[in-house]
């Protein structure tokens, strides 16, 4: 069934190729100037204040001038915990439908407060941490001014929150192209581009992030060999078997410079990556040439970042 389902959703959107807007949608720009919450938000985003011993921020892992992520196949937080998956980028983050691989999140404030309380990342307790800010003078009075109930949790994942929305990775060739520059793609990028499409990418991988509005099964049509501990996916949230080994289909902005990649952190190399998910979620077997002009076109879609 499931099989059936993904076949029709590709056919229907290959069957629509020449409307590329209604596949795709280019970045908006940033608002310029962050709000208060915001502005607080980024500070507290860059201060390891959050964890335990104080030596781990999520900017320690979600670099934002490596466009979001450490590069590693999985973070090290306090203590050299060794997280459980490989770190997803906070770039664009607010366009994914859900939040971690297994979307146990439903939105950005959601999220925020999963890493402090981790024992692998930040290894903290909201308690400890609230009581942190409230007695550091300069983030208790700009809770204060900004919340009638001052430093709470909530507040905290709040103003995180706000400014992860404003993480927008804006004009790659691709949004370029997307908003009728033709010329911003070259003729190889295009036929990369094409390829996407016509090979069937696109049934997970389309909208405004390229990816991140599903959930999907990793292996389709052959069974993926991790290299490590196996990782049931959504099925530890859900227990449903239908979930087992499925996890979100990630964003592809910006892919090119956030390897390695999966939710294991497994594979070095963008050209490996699309060979292996064109072999298990596609069954397909695609010429060296045709992989090399995907990973050409997927190139196109790395935008600015700023710190």
């Amino acid at each position: 069934m499931r099989l059936a389902i993904y076949g029709l959703l590709t056919l229907l959107l290959v069957g629509n190729l020449d409307a590329k807007e209604n596949l795709f949608e280019a970045l908006p720009h940033a608002n310029g100037a962050l709000s208060g919450k915001a502005s607080l938000g980024k500070l507290l985003f860059h201060d390891p204040i959050l964890s335990k011993d104080q030596s781990v921020s999520c900017a320690t892992c979600h670099s934002l001038l490596k466009y979001g992520v450490d590069n590693r196949p999985k973070s090290i937080g306090i203590d050299n915990a060794i997280g459980k998956r490989n770190t997803p980028t906070v770039w664009n983050a607010r366009y994914n439908f859900v939040q971690f691989w297994d979307g146990r999140a439903k939105s950005l404030k959601d999220q925020v407060l999963f890493p402090i309380t981790n024992r692998d990342e930040m290894n903290e307790t909201l308690e400890s941490v609230v009581l942190k800010l409230k007695q550091k003078k300069s983030y208790n009075d700009q809770f204060n001014a900004l919340y009638d109930d001052g430093v709470t949790a909530d507040n905290l994942a709040d103003v995180i929150a706000e400014f992860e929305k404003t993480l927008i990775t804006p004009d790659s060739k691709f949004d370029l192209y997307l908003r009728g520059d033709e010329n911003a793609l070259n003729a190889q990028e295009k036929e990369g581009l094409n390829l996407f499409k016509t090979k069937g990418c696109i049934a997970c991988h389309n909208g405004i992030n390229i990816g991140g509005t599903l959930f999907q099964k990793l292996g389709m049509f052959e069974k993926f060999e991790s290299k490590g501990e196996v990782d049931l996916g959504r099925y530890e949230i859900t227990k449903k078997v239908f979930d087992k080994y499925t996890f979100k289909v990630p964003s592809l902005r910006n892919v090119n410079k956030t390897a390695p990649y999966f939710h294991d952190g497994s594979v070095s190399t963008l050209k490996e990556a699309v060979e292996i998910m064109v072999n298990l979620q596609l069954g397909r077997k695609l010429d060296e040439g045709d992989i090399n002009k995907i990973v050409l076109f997927l190139k196109t879609l790395t935008g600015k970042v700023h710190e």
